[in-house]
């Protein structure tokens, strides 16, 4: 099987690593908010000819491993996923608005994009198991910090 699509006057494979935050990268992508932005990513994904590859989201962040068709920039994608989730999130945890930091922008500015030649496998495996990565750094850097100092003795 080709890794290519075809399409009526085209074949390609144009496969992209993208990565966006919520403003001042709060830690708030987390349980019910986590869940309705993944169905929001896919959702929107498939209206636009997307194929999602691999989908992770973080508390402080979202990975997206997509194909997306030469037809459509990876700025349109973005403007549709970052604008129309944030509609969806504000309306759906009303709470969220109040708060005085969020104004009317759920996002942070901006995302990093990266395209994905050879090295793809590595990438989806990047993105799929990074959660567990972070957690078990973290859980070595508490370890350290509570051990007792060695200096008193």
């Amino acid at each position: 099987m080709s890794r290519f699509i075809r399409a009526s006057h085209v074949i390609w494979h144009c496969q992209y690593h993208i990565v966006w935050t919520p403003k001042y990268r709060f830690r708030i992508l987390k349980g019910p908010i986590a869940k309705e932005i993944h169905q929001c990513v896919m959702l929107f994904c498939l209206r636009l000819g997307c194929q999602v590859v691999e989908l992770n989201v973080q508390v402080d962040h979202v990975h997206l491993l997509v194909k997306i068709p030469p037809k459509t920039s990876v700025s349109e994608l973005m403007g549709v996923l970052k604008g129309r989730t944030a509609i969806r999130i504000f309306s759906e945890f009303p709470y969220l608005r109040k708060k005085p930091y969020w104004g009317n922008h759920f996002w942070a500015k901006g995302y990093c994009a990266d395209t994905v030649g050879l090295n793809a496998e590595m990438i989806q495996k990047y993105v799929k198991y990074q959660e567990k990565q972070e957690q078990h750094q973290q859980q070595l850097e508490f370890a350290r910090n509570s051990e007792p100092s060695q200096k008193g003795r």
